[in-house]
């Protein structure tokens, strides 16, 4: 079944439950017979249109974590993944990146990160061992996650002490005690 069908399926059925309970004394009314169906050119909401709020439960996920940027990266020992803490409805995600090169973040834009006296997030220094066993220690960051899913600005800086802007998201949150 193709994507938007499966969604047009589900705003379908959602319509027909909506409108029998809403018709609690049909005993007067005489059925109509037909169903609401979208005109040709209507459009079907796509996955991505509809705002889905994921929230979860305290404790420790493994999460996807998600750049725009080939040189901005988690660690290839890591998988693109991180570890998300959620604590009292606040979440941040510990990845570890793939050198020592970027040496602070800023949740937010880089013309704003210049002149941020606090808020500016500082290294861990994070071992990773990759599949062949070799390890090495790179910088790691504790990042402020705003919401599952949606893309957010994080500003970074490197050794050569230029602000860079760039956008992330963290998805896919699998309990970490769970085995994929």
């Amino acid at each position: 079944m193709r994507k938007g069908c499966g969604i047009f399926f589900i705003v379908l059925m959602a319509a027909v439950l909506a409108g029998c309970a809403e018709k609690v004394n049909t005993q007067d009314q005489e059925p109509s017979g037909t169903l609401a169906v979208p005109e040709e050119d209507s459009k079907v909401p796509e996955e991505e249109d509809l705002d889905v709020v994921i929230e979860l439960a305290d404790g420790v996920y493994t999460a996807e974590f998600e750049t725009d940027s080939s040189m901005f990266h988690v660690s290839e020992a890591c998988e693109g993944k991180g570890t998300l803490t959620v604590e009292k409805g606040n979440m941040t995600i510990h990845v570890s990146l793939a050198s020592k090169n970027i040496v602070k973040l800023y949740c937010g834009l880089a013309e704003n990160a210049g002149k941020a006296e606090d808020g500016l997030l500082l290294p861990t220094e994070d071992t990773v061992t990759y599949s062949d066993g070799l390890s090495e220690v790179v910088y790691g960051f504790d990042i402020p996650v705003p919401a599952i899913g949606e893309e957010f600005d994080l500003a970074l800086i490197g050794k050569k002490g230029t602000w860079y802007d760039h956008k992330v998201r963290v998805t896919s949150p699998v309990p970490a005690d769970s085995k994929p």
